[in-house]
């Protein structure tokens, strides 16, 4: 499926793909997206089951995500693309990077995993979204989002991760409680950027040291002063890295 996207910068420029976290949509890149639209064609998008895009029928895998990425690109006409992703947008362009090389440019996953478990927890929390929906969730998964310093901000982000549609938010945990991408890893060959935040509870900094760790040349970056969506407390920091990576 061709999820629902929006394209901004100049039409020539390096493609550059950002993906979101389980639980958010498109809007959560809008403090950055106008600095890299200035240097970067860029690409947003819902994740299936997030936002305005479909939510078909469950269940989900890590490939599923990774594919509607390749569709998108087909039907922008762009041969290759940079991604950059946090948290689920992370493993899908983990996913990319292994999968459609030919596709991928350079990686920049930021504040994810690749094998996140334990697998109960998903499997919880997607038979909790269905019995009594997402905004029954959102308070403690939107905690680990940001850190208390930026605590006002918690209840706008429960109201976007409260109006993800159910069945899309809990066949999107069952994708995360089967994947493992961890064997696969060393088989990406994109010059890869691997960015974690030193107060992330849902990825800690092991997770994405474990990533760099098995991709050849991998770079990795710890932020201070971040929780898991580390753009919208360390969003200068995330531009900047993103470009210094996309522009070596």
């Amino acid at each position: 499926m061709i999820p629902h996207h929006i394209v901004s910068g100049p039409a020539d420029a390096p493609a550059l793909v950002l993906g979101n976290s389980l639980g958010a949509a498109l809007q959560m890149w809008d403090g950055q997206a106008r600095q890299l639209a200035e240097r970067f064609r860029l690409i947003r998008f819902d994740a299936r089951g997030h936002g305005r895009s479909e939510v078909p029928p469950g269940p989900y895998a890590i490939d599923d995500f990774g594919r509607d990425v390749v569709e998108l690109l087909d039907h922008l006409d762009v041969e290759r693309a940079s991604v950059a992703g946090i948290s689920l947008g992370g493993m899908t362009a983990l996913w990319l990077g292994i999968n459609a090389p030919e596709r991928v440019e350079k990686l920049v996953p930021t504040c994810t995993s690749a094998k996140l478990g334990p697998p109960e927890m998903w499997r919880d929390r997607a038979a909790a979204v269905r019995e009594n929906g997402t905004g029954a969730i959102a308070p403690a998964v939107v905690q680990r989002w940001v850190t208390d310093a930026q605590a006002d901000r918690r209840p706008e982000l429960q109201e976007m991760l409260a109006s993800m549609p159910d069945d899309g938010y809990a066949a999107s945990c069952e994708a995360i409680e089967h994947m493992d991408l961890i064997p696969r890893l060393h088989e990406i060959t994109a010059p890869t950027l691997v960015i974690s935040a030193r107060q992330d509870q849902a990825t800690p900094p092991e997770h994405g040291e474990r990533i760099a760790a098995a991709i050849r040349g991998a770079r990795f970056e710890v932020l201070d002063g971040a929780a898991h969506l580390a753009n919208l407390e360390r969003g200068d920091a995330v531009v900047r890295l993103i470009t210094e990576h996309l522009e070596a």
